[in-house]
């Protein structure tokens, strides 16, 4: 873990090494991707029976191999202990009304010239999610990726997840089934991925992916875009979280370690302007991690990326979390607006003490299927409009024609187009 102090000679460079570390996986992972999608698109499902048969230790022979059916999935919710099924509803209901005030408006008017413009959103006709299994097996990102496509209005939804072994999770079938899937495969890795893509006999393609996973899903996600859109290419989590001493320290050493526990590759950060309480949390990590059934992962990750920065004062940590630009930041002060108003650059933020992370991942409302990596500078979290596009639309009368007609004649022209300035021109005659 990396003690860092705003006022010691050398901080620049250390943040700066902070900011650009890499904690991606180092596999060469690259071209056996592109082996796999190249090997799908050829031999369709005989490919992924292969690669499910050698991943995951499950054999596709019958439907029931390949498929999890709508009736498995509402099966498997009400099964479930009613505290628990009543927690995935509030978390559906939530994320559902949060996501319908995402919807867009269309547009139409008619300009100054007499030239009607608009655009008009539609949704995607199929979108395929990605649901890890193993240790990242969680029903909260099936809902928080099907639910904004159902309110987007896509028509259908398509759930692949890696069974090993044949084995199922039967929280991520029930979430399926509040959720409102039309389809769950059992397969994963890079060639599921690929199969969305490209369809195969049994799966017909998709035009959006999204969801988490190793590094494999998400070199393969990468390599496809183009052929189908994704959502993001995402990295390890992290936190950011800013502290004054008022805080109790254990709460703030378990929030650190809410996302250490997800990989070892994960990153934590507290930045604080009091370096008591900083050794204090530390204190508190070291206890409160070796009560965890994740303690192993989540201590590799504080040892390996975790962080401790000490500022003078908490208007130098807004400066500093705008050049982090992390998935997560808690704002845990007494005036957290204040260093909302200048934070630019984060997935989401988390205002006050009493809103851990934690909240987010679950039943806040908004999503939790957020941008890593410093992503966070130039790109969003999911939202409905991921699985939506928008389509502009133009209409001219004769007048309109002749208003801005000449304009376009000239430009063209000036391209070096005829064909395009005979278009316009023939009919302003």
């Amino acid at each position: 873990m990396q003690r860092l102090n705003i006022t010691e000679s050398g901080f620049e460079r250390a943040f700066d090494r902070l900011v650009d570390g890499r904690r991606e996986s180092d596999i060469e992972v690259r071209q056996d991707v592109a082996d796999i999608i190249a090997r799908v698109r050829a031999k369709g499902d005989a490919a992924l029976e292969e690669y499910t048969a050698r991943f995951d230790k499950h054999r596709l022979v019958d439907e029931s191999d390949w498929r999890i059916t709508p009736e498995d999935c509402s099966a498997a919710y009400q099964a479930l202990a009613p505290d628990l099924r009543d927690a995935l509803d509030l978390a559906a209901k939530r994320i559902e009304v949060y996501h319908r005030e995402q919807l867009p408006a269309d547009r139409d008017f008619t300009d100054e010239a007499g030239v009607r413009l608009g655009a008009r959103w539609s949704p995607v006709d199929a979108a395929g999610l990605y649901v890890p299994g193993g240790r990242a097996a969680y029903p909260s990102s099936l809902l928080m990726n099907a639910i904004p496509a159902k309110v987007a209005g896509v028509e259908r939804l398509v759930v692949v997840t890696p069974t090993r072994g044949g084995e199922t999770n039967s929280l991520v079938l029930a979430a399926a089934h509040v959720a409102g899937v039309d389809e769950v495969w059992r397969i994963g890795g890079a060639q599921a991925i690929a199969a969305l893509a490209y369809g195969t006999e049994r799966i017909a393609r998709v035009d959006v992916i999204t969801g988490p996973g190793n590094a494999w899903v998400a070199e393969a996600k990468r390599q496809l875009y183009g052929v189908v859109g994704i959502d993001m290419v995402a990295g390890p989590s992290e936190i950011l979280v800013i502290a004054d001493a008022d805080n109790d320290p254990d709460w703030i050493a378990v929030d650190l370690l809410s996302q250490a526990e997800h990989d070892p590759t994960s990153q934590s950060i507290l930045i604080t302007d009091d370096a008591a309480f900083a050794n204090q949390v530390e204190d508190r990590i070291d206890t409160q991690s070796a009560m965890l059934a994740t303690r192993t992962t989540a201590q590799a990750s504080w040892r390996d990326n975790g962080a401790m920065i000490v500022v003078e004062s908490l208007d130098q940590a807004v400066p500093l979390a705008n050049r982090l630009a992390a998935e997560h930041v808690e704002l845990a002060v007494a005036d957290p607006e204040a260093l909302f108003a200048g934070l630019r650059h984060a997935g989401s933020v988390f205002l006050g003490r009493h809103t851990p992370e934690a909240v987010g991942d679950y039943v806040a409302g908004p999503n939790h299927v957020l941008p890593t990596g410093r992503r966070a500078r130039f790109a969003s979290g999911l939202s409905v409009l991921d699985f939506m596009k928008r389509t502009s639309f133009i209409s001219l009368d004769p007048a309109a024609l002749a208003a801005i007609g000449p304009a376009a004649v000239a430009l063209a022209e000036a391209e070096g187009l005829p064909a395009h300035a005979h278009s316009v021109a023939m009919r302003l005659k």
